[in-house]
């Protein structure tokens, strides 16, 4: 098994193949690439993403009300981005030498990176759906924002996070340290003598819990929401979709190829006739996509910047207050109109919250 595999692939299963016993002996200079590149890719996604995923938790707690759904699930959002690069560190020492943190700690990283990353996925469709409510049923949303409403949210928000971590479980389960001709691995194993196919339960698991039915119910709910939008042409409430739709599409640009990739190399045998350069070209294409997956955690606190009205007016503020001062004596006097502007707007965004989209 190589040893610079990723030990956490949200296949569930390992895609690298043991050198003394692969029938195709290519790719060397692949695997050798990978040792160098992905441990500074993935120490660079672990710091950008820990750093803006923690600025937008201190935005959201420090100066929002959590009232709506979905500041709720902006909150829950950037907490299950910060679980899925925590194992990060891991897989970077992992991806240049061996697995040497141990069974347990083989599991406890399988089982947070596994849940990081379906809750994320969840709590996007909870965030389309919640905005389908308000917009395309604006009367009966209304009706419901009560006292019982919250207690609802809450238990709504347990059980996503509870079905994150049941749907981890198996994950967790098979993945087990194992010794090998090149050194200690983490990765899957799956029992041969059962009469269910696991790895391929796994990855169609996958593919419908992470692609398939999130999308099918943001096409739903956002092709009800566009109707209504252009009956309505009401721009509070087009800026109330408008952060949620660009998380969305984001989510599945940098994730579908990977699904995709990870389908066919599952399946390859019942999809094509396998050979040597096909099983090298799948290989190299589920190792790029995965990665280029893993930078997604880092989107999402851009997304908000640009496009999260609010979330600008107070970053605006706050650096006017807080980091101006130190930089330059006299930028406080210079831009205090600026940041009394800033704040204003930051107040009237926040006042508009029937509509607002958390950020």
């Amino acid at each position: 098994m190589n040893p610079t595999s990723q030990f956490l692939s949200t296949t569930e299963y390992d895609y690298g193949y043991d050198e003394s016993t692969a029938p195709c002996n290519g790719g060397n200079n692949f695997r050798r690439f990978k040792s160098l590149f992905l441990p500074i890719l993935y120490c660079l996604v672990f710091v950008f993403c820990l750093l803006g995923n923690i600025l937008v938790l201190w935005v959201l707690l420090t100066r929002k009300r959590l009232t709506t759904m979905t500041d709720i699930c902006l909150l829950n959002l950037a907490a299950s981005d910060l679980l899925f690069v925590l194992p990060l560190p891991f897989q970077a020492h992992y991806a240049s030498d061996q697995w040497v943190f141990g069974n347990a700690m083989c599991k406890i990283m399988a089982g947070i990176y596994y849940t990081g990353f379906y809750s994320g996925i969840f709590f996007i469709t909870l965030m389309s759906v919640d905005r389908y409510i308000a917009i395309v049923h604006a009367v009966y949303a209304t009706r419901i924002r009560t006292a019982t409403c919250g207690i609802i949210i809450s238990l709504i928000l347990i059980v996503t996070w509870a079905v994150a971590v049941l749907v981890s479980i198996p994950g967790v389960a098979f993945h087990k340290t194992q010794k090998e001709s090149s050194g200690y691995t983490c990765s899957a194993h799956y029992p041969s003598d059962s009469t269910i196919d696991w790895k391929y339960f796994f990855i169609l698991k996958m593919n419908i819990l992470g692609l398939f039915i999130p999308m099918v119910i943001m096409i739903l709910s956002y092709s009800q929401i566009l109707k209504t939008l252009f009956r309505s042409k009401n721009e509070k409430k087009q800026k109330a979709v408008r952060l949620i739709f660009v998380i969305m599409i984001f989510y599945f640009l940098f994730w579908t190829p990977f699904h995709i990739s990870s389908f066919l190399h599952t399946f390859q045998n019942s999809l094509f006739i396998p050979n040597c350069e096909l099983k090298g070209q799948l290989e190299k294409a589920i190792q790029v996509t995965e990665t280029i997956s893993m930078i997604h955690c880092c989107i999402n606190p851009v997304i908000y910047v640009f496009v999260g009205e609010k979330f600008r007016a107070y970053l605006y503020s706050f650096f006017r207050k807080h980091v101006a001062p130190h930089l330059c004596k006299k930028c406080p006097s210079l831009y205090r109109e600026k940041l009394e502007r800033a704040n204003s707007t930051f107040t009237q965004s926040t006042a508009e919250h029937d509509v607002s989209t958390g950020l």
